[in-house]
């Protein structure tokens, strides 16, 4: 298995990362540590991500502010 690699962090400040899906194998990219694979739905835990996720306050789209 292969260990997650961190990519040029994009104008936004993240981060495209990519790993090997841990049910299938498969090649595939997130964002900052977070993954979902479209070959076999397989999704990380939330928290394993390499940051802490903003505040739906920090959302400029957010329909409770």
């Amino acid at each position: 298995m292969t260990t997650p690699e961190a990519a040029e962090p994009t104008a936004t400040g993240y981060e495209i990362t990519r790993t090997e899906c841990k049910r299938c194998g498969s090649e595939v990219f997130g964002i900052d540590g977070r993954y979902a694979c479209s070959v076999c739905a397989w999704v990380n835990h939330w928290s394993e991500g390499h940051r802490a996720l903003p505040e739906a306050r920090d959302d400029a789209d957010c329909p409770e502010k």
